[in-house]
């Protein structure tokens, strides 16, 4: 019983550290440069509007 118990913990852990390490797929960096530039034009209308 505590052998499978730790089995079963042992493969969760393996498991997490794998999709935690994986790369970014094109949609994901896609979607990054899409709230980077959100951000930017945010900062300048602030920026603008300041003045």
């Amino acid at each position: 019983m505590k052998k499978s118990i730790f089995t079963i913990i042992a493969l969760a852990l393996f498991t997490i550290s794998i999709s935690s390490c994986r790369e970014k797929t094109t949609a994901e960096k896609a979607g990054d440069a899409v709230e980077e530039g959100i951000e930017e034009v945010t900062d300048e209308v602030d920026d603008a509007t300041k003045k």
